[in-house]
């Protein structure tokens, strides 16, 4: 089994506004656009009658009714989370799934991926693909290939899908660092991580969505805990 690193160095990921989220599939398109290249992602039958296709970013959207509240529709992104504990890493046959030092991304080696699956079971948040076409696993890369090309403007350096987000849901940056952006924004609007009782510590987190009507942001932190949050969380296993 491939053991992870010690210690990272940094803990590069996201963090995804629920609040703001509306669904519009734009960071899917940006996702898929960006890492569509070379190797690409498979589509087949994209214009058929029973199209499917390879995608490393996706967002399903849920009705939910509060406790004390009207029904809201709640938009939700699912994307590889880079745990620090990732299970997808440690059942690797071949050390195909690996997590960086320098950063926590966790990465798939497509050259040694043999396809076997098991770390697309490990993963308890179904974020891993199997391409159809090539037989290898994919999966988010926090845009590795972006965030560190130093031929992109400084303002592009960032993942496709967070440079496209039109309502600002998604943000980007080390976690690692209580005074970056978005480790303030976690504390400020009591941004969770998914299932934490599995162990994994998941990099990235999610902000709550508000209730409706409410006035500010503090009155909303109870909601993380034990309303949306939490029904998310169950869910999310389900998927």
């Amino acid at each position: 089994m491939t053991c992870l690193p010690a210690k990272v160095e940094k803990r590069l990921g996201l963090v995804i506004d629920l609040d703001t989220c509306v669904g519009c599939q734009a960071c899917v398109t940006a996702c898929k656009g960006w890492n569509d290249q070379g190797a690409g992602l498979s589509d087949q039958d994209p214009y058929g009658a029973d199209p499917s296709g390879t995608f490393l970013n996706r967002v399903h959207s849920y009705q939910v009714r509060p406790e004390d509240g009207p029904a809201q529709v709640v938009n939700f992104p699912r994307s590889c989370l880079h745990c620090e504990n990732a299970p997808c890493v440690t059942v690797c046959p071949t050390g195909a799934s690996y997590k960086r030092a320098e950063d926590g991304i966790v990465l798939v080696n497509p050259d040694t991926c043999i396809g076997c699956g098991l770390c697309a079971w490990a993963c308890p948040y179904g974020a891993r693909e199997m391409d159809a076409v090539q037989g290898v696993m994919k999966k988010c890369t926090l845009c590795v290939d972006r965030i560190y090309n130093d031929n992109l403007p400084e303002e592009d350096r960032i993942p496709a899908c967070v440079r496209t987000c039109p309502t600002g849901a998604r943000h980007f940056g080390d976690l690692s660092d209580p005074d970056s952006a978005v480790s303030r924004l976690v504390e400020a609007r009591g941004g969770y991580e998914l299932m934490p009782d599995l162990g994994t510590k998941p990099v990235n987190r999610y902000l709550p969505p508000r209730k409706k009507g409410a006035a500010a942001a503090p009155a909303l932190e109870p909601l993380a805990a034990t309303g949306i949050a939490g029904w998310l969380d169950r869910l999310l296993g389900k998927i």
